[in-house]
């Protein structure tokens, strides 16, 4: 059977490779530069225009987004993504739409920078795991020091000139046990509307893990293994599976109580769509994959930005066409293994069509008969989808009725209200009080 045609595809673009003015420890693609010694890992101009034509000429929709990554993409320059801009109008196709994202630390941003961005319109991603003590505790320089003030510094920039931005939070141990001290952070004091969150789960061998736990950069001393999606163990800075889906519901009873339509929570986001029968919101989240690769600063293609490692590499788009690269049966191959390798533990699981298995770099542990292909993550995921089952049919049911979802922060509310009453009324004088006080309930409610 012939395979359908691709409309659309995807990737993120590193040109300037694993370097990074910062040295974050849970950073598994700074080892990636073991993989181009003597590189000057600067894209260079006559491949950055090969790379926007031929993305430009293999997406076959209106509108085409690219995607800078790194490392931190703004190491290459202003003058760099002038001429990005430049390309791009050059080789648009009459009535195309084109985006930039742009995903960066911050610390380098500065009025030139922010103004470039509001001018063009860039979507920036700015990478902050929480308030100062939690960010800093694995974001740091190279001189080891935490980040939190000069990517605040580059927060207040963009915020000053009007860019469009959202924040991207890993989860990892310093920060998993704060969910909402984090998400207030963000909600009130940056007054963001658009939050990612990102679980950090960084895999190592028995052999490699004393060194993973140091961290993959050069801290760590002497030759740094290459980062690969290999061994079942993980780091200590990894976050706990249970403790994810605890961070993840927390936040979500905050969101559903408050924030509907007001703040956008990435997963939430896509979990919704999964409700209302729209999966694949996310890539981890869909059935397949394939469609999401990544381009290193040499025009190397490879299968998908987990996967920067030569077994999945594609080619190079200065040789070969990059749709043909996207097309071929090794991508596609890569892609359909996602479903084919799904154990039949997660086939059977009453959330798999909001999970799918979730992303193939997490599956390396075994369901309880001994099956292998299990997501790290998945007491996490199970508990997290079965807990906002009930609101999530709510707000389908809205939206399908032609209802704002946001309608349920009151259906919420009055059935708090019922349960506290309820709780009233069953409280003994000596109890501690049901509205959570931390008083007796003859000393609060009952006292009246």
């Amino acid at each position: 059977m012939t395979a359908a045609p691709i409309r659309a595809f995807h990737i993120m673009t590193k040109p300037t490779g694993a370097i990074c003015n910062l040295d974050c420890k849970y950073c598994y693609f700074l080892s990636k530069e073991m993989m181009y010694p003597g590189s000057r890992f600067r894209m260079a101009d006559e491949l950055l225009e090969t790379f926007v034509r031929q993305y430009i000429e293999s997406q076959k929709v209106p509108e085409v987004t690219f995607a800078w990554q790194g490392g931190e993409p703004t190491l290459m320059g202003l003058d760099f993504f002038e001429r990005v801009i430049h390309y791009q109008q050059k080789h648009a196709r009459p009535g195309m739409r084109i985006h930039n994202a742009l995903q960066t630390n911050g610390t380098l941003l500065d009025e030139a920078w922010c103004q470039f961005f509001k001018t063009h319109n860039f979507l920036i991603g700015i990478s902050i795991d929480g308030p100062r003590e939690l960010h800093d505790a694995y974001r740091v320089n190279k001189g080891g020091a935490g980040s939190f003030t000069q990517v605040m510094r580059g927060w207040r920039l963009l915020a000053e000139h009007g860019v469009e931005y959202n924040v991207l939070c890993t989860v990892h141990a310093a920060n998993q046990d704060h969910p909402l001290e984090v998400y207030r952070f963000f909600r009130d004091e940056l007054k963001t509307q658009f939050i990612q969150f990102i679980p950090i789960i960084e895999r190592a061998t028995t052999q490699l893990l004393p060194l993973a736990n140091i961290g993959w950069s050069e801290r760590s001393g002497g030759e740094r293994p290459l980062y690969t999606q290999s061994g079942a163990l993980t780091t200590e800075r990894s976050v706990n599976p249970a403790k994810y889906g605890d961070f993840l519901i927390t936040i979500f009873e905050e969101w559903v109580r408050h924030d509907v339509g007001q703040i956008y929570v990435q997963i939430f986001d896509v979990a919704l769509g999964a409700w209302l029968g729209q999966p694949g919101g996310l890539c981890i989240f869909a059935p397949t994959c394939g469609r999401a690769l990544a381009l290193e600063h040499n025009g190397d293609l490879f299968s998908c930005d987990h996967y920067v490692e030569p077994d999945y590499l594609l080619g190079n788009i200065q040789n070969d066409n990059m749709l043909e690269l996207v097309a071929s049966a090794k991508q596609r191959q890569f892609g359909q293994d996602k479903l084919d390798t799904l154990p039949q533990y997660c086939r059977q699981c009453e959330v798999r069509f909001a999970c799918h298995g979730g992303c193939p770099k997490n599956r390396f542990i075994q369901v309880p008969t001994g099956e292998p292909g299990l997501n790290y993550l998945c007491a996490g995921y199970k508990a997290f989808f079965n807990h906002i089952d009930k609101p999530m049919r709510t707000m389908a049911n809205l939206i399908q009725q032609r209802r704002a979802p946001a309608e349920i922060m009151a259906m919420m509310t009055a059935e708090d209200e019922k349960r506290l009453q309820q709780a009233f009324a069953q409280a003994g004088r000596n109890d501690p009080c049901p509205c959570g006080s931390g008083k007796k309930f003859k000393q609060c409610h009952g006292c009246s």
